[in-house]
């Protein structure tokens, strides 16, 4: 079923409020103060959000993720702007400039987020020089995050774009069960199918199955349908090609 937008019933607590890195070296009498005006809302797979809803108010994933997109109306092709998992907030575009932003919202999961108007947030950033402190940074973290999209495309091939991708986008398995010392080598990325990995890397499903079957083959990784498990950390971050310039290569092994 699609929907517009989906609400909790129940406003947010200080607690939940503390939850988003944005939020949670703020004073505690401030956070108090910001949960009044907070609203939670849930948005589940394959719910319709009217983008319009970005002009009105501003968004904070609490949990689950989100893709970020757009469309060529001629030819159907989609491109993938951000993926947006816990702690990432929406949209800081519209916030900066106050014009409307034509995206597609995809939660790929069941998402929850809280929510405030816009006008609520432009206020706060304005008046309280604490909160701007811890703002200021993650919007020059998105921007990193969006030159190095932009370079990647120019400057490297499909296999090295891939491999960043998923680094990128890695969380460690939580219900891992084998051995101590082989537990750093296995990973899982979720919820990206070989249509979103394409739409991320700037390519086509295709091409991207190929890798992923190649990189089976290879023993890097396991694929069961919207998972990849990472087995071989080293030779995915050997194929990214990272250098320790790069702001968002991963952790070291070592």
């Amino acid at each position: 079923m699609h929907k517009d937008d989906t609400h909790l019933p129940q406003k947010a607590n200080p607690a939940l409020v503390k939850q988003a890195n944005l939020f949670a070296d703020l004073p505690t009498k401030l956070i108090e103060d910001f949960q009044q005006e907070f609203q939670l809302n849930q948005w589940n797979k394959g719910d319709y959000i009217n983008s319009d809803i970005l002009t009105q108010r501003f968004f904070v994933v609490i949990e689950g993720n989100i893709e970020i997109k757009q469309s060529n109306p001629e030819t159907g092709r989609e491109a993938t702007l951000d993926m947006l998992y816990a702690g990432d907030c929406f949209d800081l575009m519209v916030l900066l400039d106050d014009k409307p932003h034509e995206v597609i919202i995809s939660p790929l999961t069941t998402v929850k987020l809280l929510s405030v108007k816009l006008s609520t947030m432009r206020h706060w950033l304005w008046t309280y020089p604490e909160f701007n402190q811890q703002f200021m940074p993650y919007i020059a973290k998105k921007m990193r995050e969006k030159e190095q999209q932009a370079s990647s495309l120019i400057l490297h091939d499909v296999t090295t774009r891939l491999s960043r991708i998923i680094l990128e986008h890695i969380n460690k398995i939580k219900f891992y069960t084998g051995t101590k010392e082989e537990e750093h080598q296995h990973h899982l990325v979720n919820g990206l199918n070989d249509e979103t990995l394409a739409r991320m890397t700037g390519s086509v499903r295709q091409v991207i199955n190929k890798q992923l079957q190649h990189w089976k083959k290879e023993d890097v990784i396991d694929k069961k349908r919207n998972q990849l498990i990472i087995k071989d950390l080293e030779a995915l971050e050997k194929e990214a090609k990272y250098t320790q310039n790069l702001a968002n290569a991963p952790f070291s092994n070592t």
